[in-house]
């Protein structure tokens, strides 16, 4: 259970883990280091936009209008160039995000400016840091970044929200922000211009959603080995599939990892003698596909982990202490530089999420054409029909069989890759652009639907033992069916099995055991 108690670091980069615990308040601490560092890199700032002899310096949002605008002068009251900054960019469409994204970004974008490159005000920092320990969460519509310049839209509307502007949540209630925030205790954000630039001019909602997609994929992933296993446990299938010689054949470090992981969940299956000789692809070409999504979820493994650990903003501040010291980039002045380039561009959340999309929707085929096996008498081994107790009087699985026809549908057609349809905007200024919000947003809604496509194949795991498949004799497979049992009760009579599966798919991700057992890949083995 989440509590307030939980505390969480500005320091080091955040895990999907901490980004899901920040749906909820936390308390988020900021240190004499992180005000010291952020103090130094607002000071360079300083320095560096009014130069030698007070005379002022072009600074990307500090002195200039912004993208194809930025050749003019942008306002000079810095109140007024916050304004400047974000008024135009409430432009966004559509439905608000998920309070775990908004949250999650808002916790990205801190960390980020916590390491002192951005210029931004200590304040800034801390009242961030303060929001994460109420229920706020800032209104943000999901459309309308192309992820290249940040996700500017979502975060300007996050940034208003703080501001006491558009609108907010407090304890899930949509409120005029001003409002939500005297709810939560909070005051109105002050900020210049740098502060706001640096507010919006980050991917942190796509890095976000990326990250929180992938950790609901990783989870499925892990229960889609268990329950592979399960299934050809109750099947009484020959386990010859996984062999270790076989896989280190085929020559991928994937399949040889999950057959291994397969092999130990399976260690005393006894085979029926009953089964064809050659299962299935669905069962029997299940390390091969398991392992290539592993060596794909290794490559996204990296991506994620440099998004979350890396500064994404523009412009940027060293000092000479920093990196290699040398002159690299315009603008130095005595003692540091100010740097104008990209580090806003989400591509490789782009391929990342694109690759993702790819991998949950076989994922998600795997889990329907199992289940699809399992409610068939003539490949199931005999069990009844939708594994209904009567059939003709009951009707068992179908209307979930059904829905997973549908959830495999929706899926496919929403894996259509996002990064390759880069379009021109902004007066040719953002003239390439990776579209990673949309392709990360759309990969976090895919791996819900993957989610609830495995709990419908646990619960038709649990229904068939009911209806007369054999007990396990993997005491690992055993142990699973178990906690199955315990938690689903039999489909006899029908009823609605919406909950069931929702309840099934929870399991799968938060069950002591499938979460620490060998059941499932451990940390150490990703």
């Amino acid at each position: 259970m989440l509590t307030t108690t939980d505390t969480v670091s500005l320091t080091g980069p955040p895990n999907p883990a901490v980004l899901r615990r920040a749906a909820a308040p936390l308390t988020v601490t900021v240190d004499d280091e992180i005000r010291a560092r952020v103090d130094r890199g607002r000071r360079l700032f300083r320095d560096l936009r009014h130069g030698d002899g007070g005379a002022d310096r072009s600074i990307y949002g500090a002195t200039t209008g912004f993208g194809a605008l930025v050749g003019y002068a942008g306002r000079v009251d810095e109140a007024d160039q916050c304004d400047n900054t974000l008024a135009h960019l409430g432009a966004g469409q559509g439905p608000d995000l998920p309070h775990e994204i908004t949250r999650a970004s808002l916790l990205l974008r801190t960390r980020s400016l916590a390491q002192g490159f951005s210029g931004v005000s200590a304040e800034v920092v801390e009242r961030l840091a303060a929001m994460f320990a109420t229920t706020f969460s800032p209104a943000v519509p999901r459309y309308g970044s192309v992820g290249a310049s940040g996700d500017l839209i979502p975060l300007a509307y996050a940034t208003q929200a703080l501001r006491g502007r558009g609108h907010a949540y407090v304890d899930g209630r949509r409120l005029p922000a001003a409002e939500a925030l005297a709810a939560a205790g909070l005051r109105p954000l002050a900020l210049d211009g740098r502060d706001a630039l640096a507010l919006v001019n980050g991917t942190s909602v796509t890095t976000a959603a990326t990250a929180l997609a992938h950790d609901a994929v990783r989870a499925a992933h892990r229960a889609l080995m268990a329950l592979t296993c399960l299934l050809t446990d109750l099947l009484g299938c020959d386990p010859g599939f996984l062999d270790e010689d076989l896989l280190r054949a085929y020559g991928h470090a994937g399949a040889v990892d999950v057959g291994a992981r397969m092999r130990q969940t399976l260690t005393g299956v006894t085979p029926s003698g009953t089964r064809p000789l050659q299962e299935p692809y669905s069962i029997r070409c299940a390390p091969q596909l398991l392992g290539a999504a592993e060596d794909a979820l290794r490559y996204i493994d990296g991506v994620v982990t440099a998004d979350l650990g890396g500064i994404s903003d523009n412009p940027l501040f060293f000092h000479d202490d920093v990196g290699t010291g040398k002159d690299v980039g315009t603008g130095k002045v005595g003692r540091g530089k100010v740097v104008h380039g990209g580090n806003f561009f989400g591509q490789p959340a782009a391929f990342a999420a694109d690759l993702l999309a790819s991998v949950t929707a076989q994922l998600g085929n795997l889990a329907e054409r199992q289940l699809d096996l399992l409610v068939d008498p003539a490949r199931n081994g005999g069990l009844p029909p939708m594994l209904a107790t009567t059939p003709g009087l009951q009707h068992g699985l179908q209307g979930v069989q059904l829905a997973t026809t549908a959830l495999v549908a929706e899926i496919r057609r929403a894996a259509t890759p996002a990064g390759m349809q880069s379009l021109p905007t902004n007066l040719h200024n953002q003239d390439v652009v990776p579209f990673g919000t949309q392709a990360a947003l759309r990969s976090y809604d895919m791996a819900e639907l993957l989610g609830l496509l495995c709990g419908s194949l646990a619960l038709g795991l649990r229904q068939a033992v009911h209806v007369g498949a054999r007990r396990p004799t993997a005491p690992r497979c055993g142990e699973l069916l178990d906690t199955l049992v315990e938690a689903i009760p039999p489909v006899d009579p029908d009823r609605p099995l919406d909950a069931d599966v929702r309840a099934a798919a929870r399991l799968l991700v938060t069950s002591d055991l499938l979460v620490t057992s060998d059941l499932l890949v451990t940390d150490d083995l990703r």
